[in-house]
């Protein structure tokens, strides 16, 4: 799972944490209902595994049972975190863009703060964010 932050934004690390949290609670959401398993979510020993549903593997259901990886990006503005997701949404790969109500941090002013993408393949995602730094 690929997490985009922008950085121009200061944000605290407690605020840059919940944002991330956000982000990828909803890719993982959406990409489950994606594939119509919202179901089949199983807790076993603190550990979360997709139970078996007799349908192919996915990158998703990979993820899951390969210990949910996430890389942590980021970006400088606004305009490259909405290149981003406009490049993730035409290579067909969910991305959650998250936008912060501003209560906080920006003065009330809604603010859009992170993105998150759906467990996918490295030839899928790094073409858009491989260049990408590490946060």
């Amino acid at each position: 799972m690929m997490i985009v932050v922008r950085r121009d934004l200061g944000m605290r690390k407690g605020k840059i944490a919940a944002q991330a949290g956000h982000a990828c609670v909803e890719a993982v959401l959406r990409a489950l209902a994606k594939e119509g398993r919202l179901g089949d979510i199983e807790l076993n020993g603190g550990q979360i595994s997709l139970k078996p549903s007799g349908k192919p593997d996915t990158p998703l259901s990979d993820w899951f049972r390969d210990g949910e990886a996430k890389i942590c990006v980021y970006v400088n503005s606004l305009e490259e975190l909405l290149g981003v997701h406009e490049r993730l949404t035409e290579a067909g790969i969910i991305s959650a863009l998250i936008e912060d109500a501003g209560c906080t941090e920006f003065h009330g002013v809604p603010t859009y703060t992170c993105l998150a993408c759906e467990p996918s393949l490295p030839e899928r995602i790094d073409p858009i964010t491989g260049g990408l730094p590490l946060f």
